[in-house]
């Protein structure tokens, strides 16, 4: 579905004052009108043109608040060689839209989820979360010591696009619903929004998933378009005011355990730059990218209390059987990706070792370890 002009649905309504929330969170990325370029633009003081498209409304905290940080940070660490000009979705392209402005170089950069564009190739899913994927620490040492970049690379050179990590949601919570979800049985004709390959996991279950933009969800789970959603986690999902629609929500998500954000750039544009701002270019998106993992499990706490105390949000968590269908409906997913291509079976085929390998030392490590810490303290849900 491609994305609305209107995606960003005076999100204004829905949370803080911009302009507050701006000069408190210290960012500074504004947008001007839509030009389109049909090449980068060098001037004569030797300062390059760089537009970002994104696929995350204005001013939202977590992921367009992440989009607007990096884009600034790119200027700043260029001192200003690289001229950034940032627009949300909807403001110059809607925000399914991105990756075609970038790869046809009318705009030099986008910022989204990877796996929006499974469309044009179903490997693309794998550099943003797959069921039964990988958790954030699992995903960066995947893409940056276990041959994930050069996979992304190669696909994404198809297409004209060279990408980058840029961010990371963690672990995402299993979803929004107005009814209690007890079995398998009651995903049944569920009309849910999800995107990539979870969207095709719910399908196999006989949910019906749609693919919206962000700016999109509320107003359709107010007015019963959808019966469920998924965002990403309590404090992103609590500013999109999801509680006024459905209050249960459940946990985790099995989807997006570690939905790693993107920013892709128009390849060719990239390659003319110079080495240094193209380090620059990769500097600011490394910093991004544990930037903006580490503010989203420091919010997600907090307004997870809020959505139980303030709102009356009813948590729940997926059963073992309603996890098990996941798990099964996941390898059919998989099993039909890999017929694709070679590219496709390669990358899943690196995916599944990553996981195993990195699995078996977070099960010894973090996993026991956080257990074990819990149980002494007394942490609960």
């Amino acid at each position: 579905m491609r994305g609305s002009p209107d995606a960003h649905i005076q999100f204004g309504r829905f949370f803080m004052n911009r302009r507050s929330f701006l000069k408190n969170a210290g960012l500074g990325a504004g947008a001007a009108a839509a030009t389109t370029l049909a090449a980068p633009a060098v001037h004569a003081q030797n300062v390059t043109d760089m537009v970002i498209v994104s696929t995350w409304p204005r001013d939202f905290p977590g992921l367009g608040t992440s989009a607007q940080r990096l884009a600034a940070r790119i200027g700043e660490l260029s001192e200003g060689r690289l001229n950034v000009e940032y627009f949300a979705a909807g403001e110059r392209v809607g925000a399914f839209d991105s990756f075609d402005e970038v790869a046809s170089g009318n705009a030099q950069a986008y910022i989204g989820a990877e796996y929006y564009w499974k469309g044009k190739h179903p490997a693309f899913a794998y550099f943003a979360s797959v069921p039964f994927g990988l958790t954030y620490p699992e995903m960066d040492a995947w893409m940056k010591f276990g041959g994930g970049q050069e996979l992304w690379d190669e696909l994404s050179d198809g297409f004209g696009v060279q990408a980058f990590s840029a961010g990371n949601t963690g672990v995402q919570m299993g979803g929004w619903f107005n009814k209690e979800i007890e079995t398998a049985d009651d995903l049944k004709g569920l009309k849910m929004r999800i995107p990539g390959l979870g969207g095709d996991v719910m399908a196999k279950l006989g949910a019906s998933p749609v693919s919206l933009p962000g700016g999109q969800i509320y107003e359709n789970l107010v007015s019963g378009a959808l019966d469920a959603t998924e965002w990403v986690g309590p404090w992103n999902d609590y500013f999109l005011k999801l509680y006024e629609a459905a209050k249960y929500y459940y946990y985790p998500g099995m989807h997006e355990p570690g939905l790693q954000l993107a920013l892709g750039t128009n390849k060719s544009w990239y390659s003319g730059l110079s080495k240094a701002d193209q380090q620059i270019i990769k500097a600011a998106c490394m910093e991004e990218n544990a930037m903006q993992a580490a503010e989203t499990n420091q919010n997600n706490g907090i307004y997870l209390d809020k959505l139980i105390n303030e709102h009356g949000v009813k948590l729940r968590k997926f059963s073992n059987e309603i996890y098990d269908a996941f798990g099964e409906a996941s390898e059919e997913v998989f099993a039909q990706t890999v017929e694709h291509s070679d590219l496709a079976k390669r990358t899943h085929e690196s995916f599944a070792k990553a996981r195993s390998d990195l699995g078996r030392w977070m099960l010894l490590a973090d996993t026991g370890y956080t257990e074990q810490r819990n149980r002494v303290l007394g942490i609960t849900v």
